[in-house]
Parts: structure tokens; sequence; C-alpha cells
């Protein structure tokens, strides 16, 4: 039986300004930074107690792992949903550092609070205060 995600893949275009994003804008952890191959690296950056991590990889080393994905680039949509504890403080101190937001967090029809953010690449992340 699986037993949980271990990581999702977003793809960038300079993984050493991603990880300053994600960790210092974002306050995740960096959990892996693993060279493979002759040029390529694996990082995996995750919220601090997340049990799933997010693979910052460049497009030109998706090959490697397969599935597919080597004609994605970088941008867009990645269907990845955060939670929040308090949506509105959360918005609040990553306005304030410069992530782009849609908007202020606004009710859902399903009554949580709710927002879209940006990365530095392009890379849209939902951000809601309840699963």
């Amino acid at each position: 039986m699986i037993g949980y995600v271990h990581s999702a893949t977003v793809l960038v275009r300079d993984q050493d300004q991603a990880v300053d994003f994600y960790v210092n804008t974002l306050g995740f952890e960096k959990r892996r930074d693993n060279s493979f191959g002759e040029r390529s690296r694996w990082i995996e950056v995750a919220p601090p107690g997340g049990q799933t991590a997010i693979a910052l990889l460049r497009p030109e080393d998706v090959g490697h792992e397969g599935g597919g994905q080597a004609a994605q680039t970088v941008g867009g949509a990645t269907g990845i949903s955060l939670i929040a504890g308090d949506i509105e403080a959360t918005y609040r101190e990553l306005s304030g550092k410069g992530v782009q937001f849609t908007g202020p967090p606004q009710p859902m029809p399903w009554g949580a609070l709710a927002t879209w953010f940006t990365d530095r690449d392009g890379n849209s992340y939902f951000l809601t205060d309840q699963g």
C-alpha cells in the first residue's frame, strides 16, 4: 500500500535562486541537495515538519527522473495546494517579502479562505486556510 507522497517536481530556471526564494522567503527547509549526473542536482525543499517535499529541478534535468516530463517548461500552475494556519497573517508576511499574489485571501465556495501566489519563475500555488 502507498504510504504518502514523497515529492512533487517544480521546474525552475536557476536552482540557487529558487532555493533562496523557498527557504529565505517562504520559510521552507532545504532537505536535500545532491548531484546526479555530470551537471544536474536534485534539490528538495519542504515546509518545516511537512512530509511531502518539492523537488526543484531544471527542465533539462527532468529526463533523468523519467515520467515523460522533458517537454514541460518553467512557470504555470503547479497543481500544488499549501495550507496556512493563519492565511491572513501569511498573506501579509509574504506580500511584505515581495511574493506576488493574485490578491488577498477570498472566501471560496466551500467556505475556506484562499488565494494564489507565484514563485520567481512564475510557478503558481494555491494557498488556503483549510484542506
